[in-house]
Parts: C-alpha cells; sequence; structure tokens
C-alpha cells in the first residue's frame, strides 16, 4: 500500500474515531435506533479513505450518514461532509457540490425534527451540526488547493515544452553544422576516390586496394551523413516516420533482393509519438544492418500490439551463430537508448537457429 493511501485510510480512520467518540460523550436518551447511528457515525468517517478517486460518492455517502444519524437523536456535527467538500471541490466538481450542500442544509433540519419533535431546537441542532462558514472555508480550501496544482501542471508542462524547443533548435544546429563541415569534405572525397579509379581502369592499371578501401568507405560515410541529417532534421516541421510508414520500409528490403515479411498482430492502438518513432527507427536499423552486416537471404519483422506494450522483433537467416557475441555499432547502441529512455527493454542477439535478432518491447499506456 502507497504512503499515499495509508494517509487516506489514517485520516478516515482519525474522523471516523472523532465522530464515534462525540456521539458517545453527547447526552441523549438511549432508543433502538442506537446502533444505527453509531453505525452511520463510523461508516461517515471511513468513506473518506476513498475521497481521492471516488469524491462524488464519498460526497453522497457522507452526507447522507449525517442526515441518518442526526435523525437517530445524536447531536453531532458533519465533520466527514466537510471533509468530503473539500475533496470534492479539489477534484473539480464545483457544481455537484454547492447542490449537495444546499440539500444538506435544507434536509439537516428534517432529520433533527424526526428525534426532537420541536422546529426550533431542530434548526439550532442543524445549524450547530454544519455551520455555513465552515462549509465555506473547506470550498475555499478545496478550490485553492485545484488552483495550485494546476499552476503547478501549467509550469511543469511549459518547462517540458521550453526544453523540447530547445533540444529541437539544437538538432536542427547541428544539423546544419555538420551539413556545413562534413558533407562537403566527404564528397570531394567520395567523387575524387571514385574518378581516380575510373582512370584507372580505364587505364587497364590494376586498382590499389587502398584506393578502392577509400572510395567504399566514402560511400559509406556518404549514406551514413545522409541518414544522420534526415534524423537530426526530423521535427514537427517535417513529420517524424512511425508506424505507419514500416511497410514502405519492408518493401524498400525487398529490393535489395532480401525477403522481408511483415506482420502484425493484436487490436492497433494509439501510441505516443515517442514510441511510434523508436518503433520505426528500430525496423528501419535493424533491417539495415540485416542488408550490409548478416549475408541473409531472408528476414521477418513481427509487430504485436498487447494491452499494456508493444512487442517489435525483427529476425533473420544470416551467418551470425549463438557463439558469436553481437558486433558492436553506434546503431545497436542507438537503438538501447531510444528503448531504455522510454522504459523497455531491448535484446539483440544471435538466435540458437542462426541468424540475429532483435525483439524491443516498449511499455504502452492506453488512453480512455
Amino acid at each position: 500500500m502507497s504512503s499515499r493511501r495509508i494517509g487516506d485510510w489514517a485520516i478516515a480512520v482519525g474522523v471516523a474515531a472523532i465522530l464515534l467518540i462525540t456521539g458517545l460523550s453527547k447526552q441523549h436518551s438511549p432508543t433502538n435506533l442506537d446502533p444505527l447511528g453509531y453505525t452511520l457515525l463510523t461508516i461517515g468517517g471511513l468513506a473518506l479513505a476513498a475521497r481521492r478517486w471516488a469524491p462524488i460518492a464519498v460526497l453522497v455517502a457522507t452526507g447522507v450518514c449525517a442526515l441518518g444519524y442526526q435523525a437517530a437523536g445524536f447531536d453531532v456535527p458533519a465533520v466527514a461532509f466537510l471533509f468530503a467538500v473539500y475533496a470534492a471541490v479539489r477534484a473539480g466538481h464545483r457544481t455537484i457540490t454547492v447542490a449537495a450542500s444546499v440539500t444538506l442544509l435544507a434536509a439537516l433540519p428534517l432529520a433533527a425534527l424526526a428525534s426532537l419533535h420541536d422546529m426550533g431546537a431542530a434548526f439550532a441542532r442543524a445549524r450547530d451540526a454544519l455551520e455555513i462558514a465552515w462549509l465555506i472555508a473547506a470550498g475555499a480550501a478545496g478550490e485553492a488547493l485545484r488552483q495550485a496544482e494546476r499552476r503547478a501542471d501549467e509550469a511543469e508542462r511549459t518547462r517540458e515544452e521550453t526544453a523540447r524547443r530547445r533540444a529541437d533548435e539544437e538538432r536542427l544546429h547541428i544539423a546544419r553544422e555538420l551539413h556545413d563541415s562534413l558533407t562537403h569534405q566527404i564528397s570531394v572525397i567520395k567523387v575524387q576516390s571514385e574518378a581516380a579509379v575510373h582512370v584507372a581502369r580505364k587505364r587497364g592499371e590494376e586498382v590499389p586496394e587502398a584506393l578502392l578501401a577509400i572510395r567504399d568507405a566514402g560511400r559509406e560515410a556518404a549514406r551514413e551523413l545522409r541518414a544522420t541529417l534526415e534524423a537530426l532534421r526530423d521535427d514537427s516541421k517535417s513529420p517524424p516516420h512511425g508506424l505507419d510508414h514500416v511497410p514502405a520500409l519492408v518493401e524498400r528490403a525487398r529490393t535489395t533482393g532480401l525477403d522481408a515479411t511483415l506482420t502484425i498482430e493484436g487490436q492497433r492502438q494509439h501510441l505516443p509519438a515517442a514510441v511510434d518513432r523508436t518503433v520505426y527507427r528500430i525496423v528501419q536499423e535493424s533491417l539495415t544492418n540485416i542488408s550490409r552486416h548478416a549475408a541473409a537471404s531472408n528476414a521477418s519483422v513481427r509487430i504485436d500490439y498487447r494491452p499494456d506494450a508493444l512487442v517489435v522483433r525483427v529476425d533473420d537467416d544470416g551467418k551470425a551463430t549463438s557463439t558469436m557475441a553481437p558486433p558492436p555499432g553506434v546503431g545497436l547502441l542507438g537503438m538501447h537508448e531510444r528503448v531504455t529512455a522510454l522504459g523497455g527493454r531491448l535484446r539483440a542477439a544471435p538466435r540458437d537457429e542462426g541468424g540475429f535478432s532483435v525483439r524491443a518491447e516498449l511499455p504502452v499506456q492506453r488512453t480512455p
């Protein structure tokens, strides 16, 4: 049980004890309704334990209990109802709370009249049981705390939006810097090395291995740089890729000669934007690694919607074996960081039957 729940129960038990002790200490003529009165006093206090998640129900229950023990002849203040008013207003139910309070104020004299048989005394007891000043104070306290919590939430949201905007600006700045400082130099290396290879072959000369390595490295660096710049520029002005774009990734993988399949299971549901983007990046990076390094002929992408999680799995039948350690690389590290940041789990390792498997489980909270 959480500390908040413990605190709620402590308040509820305390109020119930105060009401019961007050009822026992008040002088009144014993009747056959006494057991009912003591029961209502106890229930009225204990009902407060549910005030956080059912404030309206608690408001009604404490009001009914107050009417009940007044009708049974117990001159006890409606303390539990004041707590319920505070909780209901704090939860934002102002109109219902006002209506319930007015109804209780009107009904209390009638309840007291059932045991006193004197209208003047009944009105006096009702006034003592629920002072209007205390009622207004309880509602005002609940409203003040609700406004304070709302302002705190808005301040937190503003801080998050500011941090996100600054991160987007920094990401675009890095993209521009990379484009200005690296793209030109890598393009020059790539063009010059390819030209040198072309000239050597045209002359019938043997192309040095070092020159071929420079050419291949230039091509690879150009591809990686384009992918990096695309990811860095992937902001709200250019809608990011997500689950809807995964079929295109699989289709593109087929054009490279890889027999890639996509399977989607479970009932599709709305996903947070971060989860949506992460799924795309996992599939993209996995298929890229398969095409470049795995020497595989088949690959399968499986997306499984579960009640509280989304599971993504990408398998291939490449050259990896269970005795091989996963190759270190920025791609796997990036996937792990993305998944961990969302509170998920990632496993990337060779399969027992051969090939490599990437499995990510991302927690998803259902939206009402």
